[in-house]
């Protein structure tokens, strides 16, 4: 008897589907067929063991089961439920109406209990696109793909959930998206700038990149806050929309991340990878094409300290995904795309010790030596980058003093409002002022005969570029935005180039 099961598979981002078909015949033995992997083969004995917790077997016949298309490569243990039901379909042990509706996804443990598996909200929304009528997900997974189908999903804790639910016995109703609460959107552990006593100067600086989504670069010495400055503007960042929630939970999901267990990621991510983390790990593929850090950090931000200190190479490869917004990894075996959108933030050392340009004699650096740390940095890369910062150490009486500096929940006020100003003005096309075109910023950057010739010196003197040309433009909209000013004006201008 030949019984078909419907289960997906996720490359990159997007799933297809997997058409798990079961013949039970005369004979002895056992088949697994249509590519798969080491974890897929060793189904067997897990789906053997399980099936013993409710009274059933593998009957002893011959058994084909084929995973279609058998050009695709199945990998790792998400099939083994559908395997499993329809090993139970096909030998008659069980009766199911409907199967063909259901999209199954889950591992099974030897006691029949369901683990999670990655990728169940690309598979849920694909099952959507493909006209299933329901899913069928272990408990964690089915959270996570509740919250942005249109589709009934269903959560089994164990193997006999998933026969009552898909014989239509018992009560079972679909999981609901669970209770979201403020402290789902903004994370605790991030520091508060109202601790952070003085660089008020640089404080703007990260406002007007919080704003519009824009790059950022500090340099100062250490000890001079840069790394908390980096972490409290986290705490600054408005709250994921829903489209972006969406997108960024389908980047962790397919990672095998547990953040999305609990529902859609509602966090701003953020990434801190350390300067010693391969290319692989940080532009991501590898075995499984999984993302790496810079799409993990997808409508959130990517702090990257030390910046100097990453290898030439890994900071050459940030070039493209910070234009296009998106990494295509493609080898041998895969060619993916995931999305990466994100806000890089970074900083430095302006030289080797850290103590150059300040008083007191302090660098012991030659000027051969600080200008080989500095060329790290490619110019090509800088140019990517919107607002460079000099970062100067707190003098010791504003450290000692009493008083208390902006909060980060004042300052998030002024960013969600610059946010929704963009928001409006670009209609849904993009979110935010960093990522405008040129057709953008011709049509919402326009300049009177003042702002001009501003502009125009401030490229003759400093020597820049047509990328740094939009990228003065770019930020200049958002201190508008930031001033709820519908023009760009000379005073906006100005505070722009000075970031340059």
């Amino acid at each position: 008897m030949l019984c078909r099961t419907y289960s997906a598979a996720c490359i990159g981002i997007d799933a297809i589907t997997i058409v798990v078909e079961v013949d039970v015949s005369q004979g002895i033995s056992f088949y697994l067929v249509g590519l798969p992997d080491s974890a897929v083969r060793e189904s067997q004995q897990r789906i053997s063991t399980a099936l013993q917790t409710i009274d059933a077997r593998i009957p002893g016949k011959r058994i084909t089961v084929n995973l279609a298309p058998a050009d695709i490569r199945k990998e790792g243990s998400s099939f083994d439920l559908a395997i499993a039901v329809g090993i139970l379909a096909a030998s008659g042990q069980y009766s199911f109406e409907g199967l063909g509706n259901y999209m199954i996804m889950g591992e099974l443990a030897l006691d029949g209990s369901l683990r999670p598996v990655p990728g169940a909200l690309p598979i849920a929304i694909h099952a959507v696109a493909e006209s299933f009528k329901a899913c069928v997900f272990p408990v964690e997974s089915a959270y996570e793909a509740c919250e942005a189908v249109d589709i009934d999903v269903y959560a089994a804790n164990n193997l006999k959930e998933v026969i009552s639910i898909l014989s239509g016995q018992g009560n079972h109703a679909p999981v609901k998206p669970m209770d979201v609460g403020e402290d789902d959107y903004i994370d605790a552990d991030i520091p508060d700038f109202a601790y952070i006593k003085g660089q008020e100067y640089i404080k703007r600086g990260l406002e007007i990149a919080a704003a519009g989504a824009h790059n950022v670069l500090m340099c100062g010495a250490p000890g001079s806050g840069k790394s908390l400055m980096a972490k409290a503007m986290a705490g600054i960042l408005p709250p994921l929309g829903r489209a972006e929630a969406i997108e960024t939970t389908m980047v962790y999901s397919v990672s095998g991340s547990e953040r999305g267990r609990k529902g859609l990621v509602r966090k701003r991510p953020f990434r801190a990878p350390h300067y010693s983390s391969s290319a692989i790990s940080i532009v991501g593929g590898g075995v499984k094409a999984l993302p790496g850090e810079i799409s993990l950090a997808h409508n959130g931000l990517l702090y990257l300290d030390e910046l100097p200190e990453f290898s030439g190479r890994l900071l050459e490869m940030l070039r493209q995904p910070l234009e296009d917004r998106k990494i295509s990894i493609s080898r041998a075996r895969y060619k993916v795309t995931y999305p990466c959108n994100f806000m890089l933030v970074a900083s430095m050392n302006p030289c080797p010790c850290g103590y150059y340009g300040l008083p007191g004699d302090r660098c012991s650096c030659t000027p051969y030596s600080v200008a080989r740390y500095v060329s790290r940095i490619s110019g090509p890369l800088m140019d990517r980058i919107d607002l460079n910062i000099e970062v100067s150490p707190i003098p010791g009486d504003r450290l000692l003093g009493e008083e208390r500096a902006e909060p980060s929940c004042a300052i998030r006020e002024r960013v969600v409002v610059a946010r929704e100003v963009q928001f409006s003005r670009f209609k849904g096309k993009i979110n935010t002022n960093s990522q405008m075109g040129p057709s953008d910023i011709a049509r919402y950057c326009p300049l009177g005969p003042s702002e001009k010739q501003l502009l125009s010196m401030a490229m003759n003197r400093l020597n820049l570029s047509a990328r740094g040309f939009g990228k003065i433009l770019k930020v200049a909209r958002t201190i508008a935005d930031l001033d709820n000013s519908a023009n760009i004006l000379t005073a906006h201008l100005a505070e722009a180039i000075q970031y340059r």
